[in-house]
């Protein structure tokens, strides 16, 4: 333990968005450091991690078969432990690359969806823990997010956040430092990226890859009309004749493919509304919605939700880090914040047996 500790002030404090498609890392005195896609490359043959990251990304859909180019997040939940051990070791010695340190052995705090399960919740900690961490701290990102957004959220008032990942969308309204009413939906920025692989298959006779669905969403996806007329290319391989295929898609196309998914969003948020209290939701009437995550990019997404719940709906300040700056907000201050963080499983297994 003094060991431990002795180590622990050679090591730079993390706070880490474990998401399902990316994972960022703030350092603390420093800010983020690591944006990188949370991917890995394993040699199925020496069972050898090849790459990790943005260079592992690259290889999603071109490798042989021996080669695996892996997403161990599936849904914000670990789905492979050893692999996102080793993602998480390999994001923590190289944010540690730069100081003299023999073994890393930082305060972690990590970024989890809202409604996971002790199970799952353990295998974040454990998976942290054998890549060095010296504690593991949890929070729910919606609530991480409301942090890094720099919301009043231990007032007694209501907060309404959206947090679109790619894995998971987590509505919660926060108050006095709690989530008060929440859901958690796997619609989410990979399920608008299955939707536009649907599309083209359907409509066009296109096969197209989970990379390229992603390239159309960024590039062109809308949840209005007003973007209708935006266009790009679409390649991949035509069903009929199995050879390469090149055709343009428009924004009304990619907004007609996300319809249903947007429309589920949607009205998640309102079953939410219809069962917070009406003291909170007249406080989100009056202060608005926030909208954080990388989901929350898509053009007209805010003014598609505002139409739909006639509440006003706010952007979050670069909505992809909301989260990881949450996380490294609670780092610098974690004293006074401890109280709303998710109970380690560990003490939650203590409080039952007392």
């Amino acid at each position: 333990m003094i060991f431990d500790s002795i180590l622990g002030r050679f090591s730079k404090d993390l706070g880490i968005d474990l998401g399902t498609s990316s994972t960022l890392v703030y350092v603390k005195g420093k800010g983020i450091m690591i944006n990188e896609p949370s991917v890995v490359a394993v040699n199925t043959r020496t069972q050898q991690i090849l790459a990790v990251g943005t260079e592992a990304r690259k290889m999603v859909g071109k490798t042989p078969s021996h080669i695996i180019a892996a997403k161990p997040l599936v849904d914000g939940v670990i789905s492979d432990f050893e692999v996102t051990e080793k993602m998480l070791r390999y994001f923590v010695e190289k944010v540690h690359k730069e100081g003299f340190t023999l073994i890393p052995r930082p305060r972690v705090v990590i970024g989890i969806p809202l409604g996971v399960t002790e199970v799952e919740r353990k295998a974040v900690e454990d998976a942290a823990l054998h890549a060095g961490a010296r504690e593991v701290y949890l929070i729910e990102q919606p609530m991480a997010a409301a942090i890094g957004s720099r919301l009043p959220i231990q007032d007694a008032s209501g907060n309404l956040i959206i947090d679109i990942g790619g894995g998971t969308t987590d509505i919660a309204v926060i108050s006095l430092g709690g989530v008060v009413t929440w859901r958690s939906l796997r619609t989410a920025g990979n399920a608008l990226d299955n939707s536009i692989i649907q599309y083209c298959r359907s409509h066009f006779n296109l096969l197209v890859g989970e990379r390229m669905a992603e390239e159309i969403k960024i590039s062109i996806g809308t949840a209005t009309e007003e973007n209708d007329a935006l266009e790009t290319k679409a390649r991949g391989r035509d069903l009929i004749t199995g050879l390469p295929k090149e055709i343009t898609i428009t924004g009304q196309h990619v907004r007609e493919a996300l319809s249903r998914s947007l429309g589920i969003l949607v009205e998640n948020i309102g079953s939410v509304i219809e069962s917070t209290p009406p003291e909170l939701v007249a406080d989100i009437h009056q202060r608005g919605v926030l909208l954080t995550g990388g989901g929350a990019l898509l053009r007209g997404l805010a003014d598609l939700i505002q139409r739909e719940i006639k509440i006003a709906v706010h952007v979050a300040d670069d909505p992809l880090t909301a989260v990881v700056r949450g996380t490294g907000i609670v780092l610098e201050d974690l004293d006074s914040l401890k109280t709303i963080l998710v109970l380690s499983t560990e003490n939650s297994e203590q409080g039952g047996k007392r």
